[in-house]
């Protein structure tokens, strides 16, 4: 048998790990310390994780995250009332199996964003489909997909996402089209997947901020009455570390 034959086709099959693995353990004897069982249980091992792990990163980078989050990093010290308990019930990502929604709202700096994302980070290691969106960019899209024809493409892809996040929402003034392509999101994710909004806006401001009481109506009853409820309070996080590195100057 010509190993090196043996590696080529593993590669060929796209089997990198195995291939990896397969060509250290010959060159450093490795194979011998193993039952024929045991050899092939660590190929494969070693294959499955690789693919386990590039999906993890595929599902991270395609999410479009504007920043690197982690639930171990968030900080329960800072005087938001953040339920640590609540937070962390939430991070299970149970609520995505149930189709529920999470509405995180809270003034500026108040770390609205992060935690979302940190939510969706945690989503993707668990091998959610995530996408991340800043409300204002989304429109943008939006209205750029209408003018050359691949509205529909852009929704398909929303459509398909296990979870979407929707931050700073409300910032951009909301005219027919973005309220109708609202209106799509919702309607098409409501009771089949789940969805994050992060918003300086109080949810009970929404209503006047979306327009067209019909439609409002219609978005927020599918939106708002699934969602589980984060609301910030305090200042800002960035403005008090700030505060603070100037005092120890």
């Amino acid at each position: 048998m010509n190993n090196q034959t043996t590696i080529e086709k593993m590669k060929q099959m796209r089997l990198t790990a195995m291939a990896e693995t397969y060509h250290n353990s010959l060159q450093n004897n490795i194979h011998k310390d193993y039952t024929l069982d045991q050899y092939i249980a660590l190929l494969v091992d070693q294959e499955w994780e690789h693919r386990h792990n590039k999906r993890i990163e595929n599902l991270i980078s395609s999410a479009g995250f504007r920043q690197s989050a982690s639930i171990r990093d968030i900080d329960y010290t800072a005087n938001r009332t953040l339920d640590k308990t609540v937070f962390e019930r939430l991070a299970l990502m149970d609520f995505i199996k149930s189709r529920e929604n999470i509405i995180i709202t809270g003034a500026t700096g108040t770390g609205k964003s992060y935690l979302a994302q940190a939510l969706g980070h945690n989503a993707c290691l668990l091998q959610h489909k995530t996408m991340y969106f800043n409300f204002t960019r989304l429109t943008d899209q939006i209205k750029l997909a209408k003018l050359e024809g691949t509205y529909l493409k852009l929704m398909k892809k929303i459509e398909k996402t296990d979870l979407l996040i929707l931050d700073d929402f409300g910032l951009t003034s909301f005219d027919e089209q973005i309220r109708n392509a609202l209106m799509d999101i919702v309607e098409m994710k409501y009771d089949k997947s789940s969805m994050i909004i992060a918003a300086q806006i109080p949810v009970k401001c929404w209503h006047e901020t979306i327009g067209e009481g019909t439609i409002a109506d219609a978005i927020l009853d599918r939106l708002v009455h699934s969602s589980h409820r984060i609301e910030l309070t305090g200042q800002s996080m960035r403005k008090n570390k700030m505060d603070k590195t100037q005092n120890n100057l």
